[in-house]
Formats: C-alpha cells, structure tokens, sequence
C-alpha cells in the first residue's frame, strides 16, 4: 500500500486576519489543530514522498447492513491490519487520522469513460486507529496496528493530493523513443509529443514537443464534482425556463377598465395604437376610462413587473412623455426598481414597481435587497484608507492595532452602472 503521510495544518497565512482561533504557524505539526473555534483542519499538507508499506484487509462484498432502519451499502469501509515495528520504522510514527492510503490491488485499469489516461487509483482516510486485539503476544506486548478506512473524497481538506496532475508518470529519457501523443514529465512540467520522436530528440525541440498547460488533476477525473456542476448547471436552466423571475406572472390575466366612479368603462370607446394616437379626438379626460386605473384583483405579493396591463403599450424614457393623453402608460427607469405610471387626464399615477426579478444570484438579480447584501463598494477617507461597506461581524469586531491607517484619499470603488441618471442602488 502506497501511504500519503498528513503532515499538519498548511503554514503561513491561512486567510484573511486571523483571530485568537486561527493561528498562523511555521512549521508542519500533525497534533496542531487549524481551527480552535470549529475544531477543523480544512487545509492539510501531506508528503510529497510516497511511503509504501504492508498492510492486510479482507476483501468485501456489496452487502446490506441490516442492523439499521433501512437499507444501507455496508462495503466501503475498510480494516487495515499493519505490522507496528514495521510501521514504525517505515513512517516514523503511528498512523493516525487524515493519513491517505491508496491500495493498488483496487485500482479500476477499465474505467467506464475511454478519455482516463491512464488506471484510476483508489484513495481511502485513515478515520480512527487503535491497537489491534489478535495483535498482542503472551508478554502482552501490542504488534499489529489496525486503522478504519474510508474513502477519499474530493474536499478542500485534500487539496494537496486531488490537485496534482493525472498525467502518465512517464520520465522523460533522451535515449527513448516516443510515439506521437505521448505525455512525459520533465522536472514539473509535462510535455507531449506532436508526432513520433527519435532518440536524442532535446525536450525543448518545438518540432517534437510541446509543454501541457494546466493539465488534468486528479480531481478532474476522480471526483464527481464536474458531473455535479454539470446536474446542477442543467436544473438551474430548466429553472430558469419555468420560474424566470420572482412573485407571480399576472399578464396573462385581462384586467376591467373602470370608470371614475369604479363602473366598468366601454373598452372600444377608444383605441391607442404604439405612438399612443387617439382614434376618437372627441374625448379628452372622459377617455380615462379606456386602460384599467391599476392591476386590479391581481395586484398582490411580487407581481409588479413593469408592464402595463392587458399588453398595452408602455413609453419607456427617464423624462414623462410629453402631450399625453389620458390612460397613456409609462415607465420611468431611472426609478429603482423601475417604476409604472399611467397618466389620469391631469397627473401621472403610479401604477406598480417592477418587483419582479431574476432568481438566479448574478448581474440580471438586480434588487434593493441584492444591492445592499453584495455592496462591494468603499467608502475613501483622509487617514484611514478605504473602508469597505461590507463587512462580516467576524471581521468588523476584530481589533486592529494599527486600526486600519494605510493612507487615505484613496481612489475609492465606483458605483455600479445601474440605469440612466442614476447614481447607485
């Protein structure tokens, strides 16, 4: 078995400003502890040497465990056996959580997608690890060493394993001959061949190789992470093709003109075409009673949208149409959210806001509420730098012993384009 040795929290600057929780520490431990608060260490190191070591399991079916209520896959957790002197003396301490062994004996050399380059290995962590009870001699002297395995996931905690490229290991050699297509690792760097190359062949001739960037990670191959995004990319568009916006889709409801009086008004007493051109100029203010005064009974929770009912005709600008004529609409978008008047014959009435919004995070979810919330701007001073307005608790309780003076009149961030004529949300 091929053993990834864990060999403490990462050192240096684990993020940020840390607090009393977080220290910062400058050398590798496997008893230092990341987290005080949470009692986490999130980001791991392990060896970059590969310790290979003698281990025993029995081999496990799919079984079901039926010693719980339902149903559960009992096959993936693994009892290793390891002989404590050897261990010892290989490792140079006992095994313990978070070491990561892979076991070649698993390895699937026919996976199911043809594009792996190369066999997938199997990683399983160390959970927990104990003397083993059929390991003690007469002298009740421990010599067997058992650890409880489960297997390796892609999480942040194993970064410096997943991260590592999943390319052949092939050395390169300038005495060899390689076939076009063949990846080799020179130093830390990869390279393939653009067609067959002979011996003697320097691995800096652009004719016969060219440098990989960014190759494939283990994760890339290993993990289910790509198919996950892949689901989860899929159902947020199939989302977005049934609930595009928020609240309640009311256009497609006919809303009653009414008269000043609230009596149902004649809708054909007059018609507007899309420059909102009277058909009968003998009407004046009596023609209000044309376009409904508002949504009527589907004015509710969220169903503002910006839209004038029944599919009328909206003039959108930043100024109010001049020379209007009443029941005329119009939409004002330097209001935000954008907001819909419809004019009376004498004044322009607001009618609704456009509440209605994009429910995927992103630039077309442009409320109050996201505006707030996401305020990436900063506010410049003269002595203190730029304070940026959002801030976590976390961070806004901590004291600073310079509190904060880097310099001030600071070129602060600007606000976001929003609409025309107007400043920020």
């Amino acid at each position: 078995m091929y053993l990834h040795k864990y060999l403490g929290p990462a050192t240096g600057d684990n993020g940020g400003n840390p607090d009393a929780t977080l220290p910062k520490y400058d050398t590798s431990n496997p008893l230092f502890i990341e987290d005080l608060l949470l009692l986490e260490n999130r980001d791991r190191k392990y060896d970059q040497d590969i310790y290979v070591m003698r281990g025993v399991y029995r081999a496990q079916d799919i079984d079901f465990d039926l010693t719980q209520f339902g149903l559960f896959l009992n096959n993936d957790t693994l009892f290793i056996t390891f002989h404590y002197n050897r261990m010892i003396d290989t490792v140079g301490r006992k095994l313990m959580s978070g070491d990561v062994i892979e076991l070649p004996s698993l390895r699937d050399y026919n996976p199911l997608n043809s594009d792996i380059p190369r066999a997938l290995p199997k990683w399983y962590v160390i959970q927990d690890a104990s003397f083993a009870s059929e390991g003690f001699s007469q002298t009740w002297l421990p010599h067997l060493w058992r650890v409880k395995a489960t297997p390796m996931v892609n999480a942040q905690e194993y970064n410096d394993i997943t991260k590592q490229p999943f390319e052949p290991n092939n050395i390169w050699d300038p005495g060899n001959f390689y076939p076009g297509g063949t990846t080799v690792l020179y130093g830390d760097k990869y390279y393939i061949s653009n067609k067959n190359v002979p011996p003697g062949t320097e691995i800096t001739n652009a004719e016969y190789w060219t440098e990989k960037t960014n190759p494939a990670s283990i994760a890339d191959w290993q993990s289910t992470r790509p198919k996950d995004l892949e689901l989860n990319d899929a159902i947020l568009v199939q989302a977005e093709a049934e609930v595009p916006k928020s609240g309640f889709d009311v256009v497609k409801f006919y809303i009653v003109a009414t008269n000043s009086d609230g009596t149902p008004a004649n809708p054909e007493s007059a018609t507007y075409t899309a420059d909102y051109t009277i058909t009968d100029a003998s009407r004046t203010v009596a023609n209000d009673g044309n376009t409904p005064r508002s949504d009527g009974y589907t004015a509710g929770y969220l169903t503002g949208d910006g839209k004038a009912p029944n599919g009328l005709p909206v003039t959108a600008g930043v100024n109010f149409p001049p020379a209007p004529v009443a029941g005329q609409f119009a939409l004002r978008l330097d209001y935000f959210p954008n907001r819909l008047f419809r004019f009376n014959g004498t004044s322009w009435i607001k009618i609704e806001s456009d509440v209605r919004t994009n429910l995927t995070p992103g630039a077309n979810n442009n409320t109050l509420r996201s505006g707030f919330v996401n305020n990436t701007y900063t506010v410049n001073t003269t002595d203190l730098g730029n304070i940026p307005s959002r801030q976590s608790l976390s961070q806004a309780l901590i004291p600073d012993a310079v509190n904060g003076d880097d310099g001030g009149n600071k070129t602060a961030n600007p606000y976001p384009a929003t609409q025309p004529y107007q400043k920020s949300s």
